[in-house]
């Protein structure tokens, strides 16, 4: 058997722990499934850059996430991540390092990650990791302290250009940066609490129990379309950036709605559908594709998996 070989139809479900942006055992998130950021680019450039670009059009931080240290959030994330993993090896569906799809997602992301500390500074000290589920579903995501994970049914039923990957990934790595999933779980603390004790407890950033509470739905929150269009907005700048096409959104979201056949997926089902979101993408290309245009390019270009039998 190959060593590329691991199996693609396993049932790895969200386990109901504490997506952030976007699922213990420690030992099967070896050091070698981590990216080093000592092979990543240079973020000096950064500063300069970040002149330019869709910065404007994103809002500040919400104050609801400042009710929710992002520390818990992310060890929350990363205690989740972990799980979905360990529940993958265990059914031999986690993808082998030499596995030519782990390769290009881990390529992919090398690109993009140095341009994630301008969005947010805790992503200096984030352990980013990238790692392929053998599933038939639809998804990827990035849990908050840069978990990444893509599944393979994502790349080999809608056969996804490098491009099409990077606007995936741009959007996913954006819902981590703008923290949505720790703002999501604010609003929902606050709500439980009510006015008068959420007058006590701004600028405190510790609700406690009933943040590990909601530590558990990491991996199934949904986020509003706001926070998809925001996602959206920041995914295409870190892609143009990186190198990557921000065209390919248009493309990408052809497919999805293809695929779909009527029926919203999971991975699109807060967002915009159809010609609203294809026209909100092309309205923004022209911020950034000069960022592409001046970008350097990727010296390594990768293709889809072959096509499942009888597709």
């Amino acid at each position: 058997m190959s060593t590329d070989a691991f199996r693609t139809d396993a049932d790895v479900s969200p386990a109901p722990l504490a997506h952030a942006g976007c699922r213990c055992a420690g030992c099967l998130v070896s050091p070698s499934r981590r990216l080093f950021t000592g092979a990543l680019l240079s973020g000096a450039l950064l500063p300069a850059m970040a002149q330019q670009g869709v910065r404007e059009e994103v809002g500040s931080e919400s104050t609801f996430s400042k009710l929710v240290p992002a520390e818990e959030v992310e060890a929350a994330a990363a205690q989740q991540y972990r799980k979905m993993l360990s529940d993958a090896s265990q059914q031999r569906a986690l993808a082998p390092e030499s596995n030519q799809q782990l390769q290009r997602l881990r390529y992919i992301a090398q690109r993009i990650i140095p341009f994630a500390d301008d969005w947010n500074q805790r992503a200096r000290q984030w352990k980013w990791e990238v790692n392929l589920i053998g599933s038939k579903e639809l998804n990827a995501f990035c849990m908050p302290g840069g978990k990444i994970a893509f599944f393979y049914g994502i790349l080999q039923q809608l056969q996804l250009s490098d491009d099409e990957v990077a606007t995936i990934m741009g959007h996913e790595v954006a819902h981590a940066l703008r923290e949505h999933a720790r703002e999501r779980m604010g609003k929902s603390a606050a709500t439980q609490l009510g006015a008068g004790a959420l007058s006590a407890l701004l600028g405190l950033g510790n609700l406690g129990n009933q943040v590990l509470g909601m530590g558990s739905q990491l991996l199934t929150l949904k986020f509003s379309r706001e926070d998809e269009s925001e996602a959206d907005i920041v995914g295409m700048e870190l892609a143009a950036r990186a190198g990557y096409d921000p065209a390919a959104g248009v493309s990408l979201w052809q497919k999805m709605m293809a695929a779909s056949q009527g029926e919203p997926l999971a991975f699109m089902s807060t967002h915009p559908t159809g010609t609203t979101r294809i026209r909100d993408i092309q309205a923004r290309l022209p911020r950034v594709q000069p960022l592409y245009a001046q970008a350097p390019k990727p010296t390594r270009q990768f293709g889809p998996p072959a096509r499942s039998a009888g597709k």
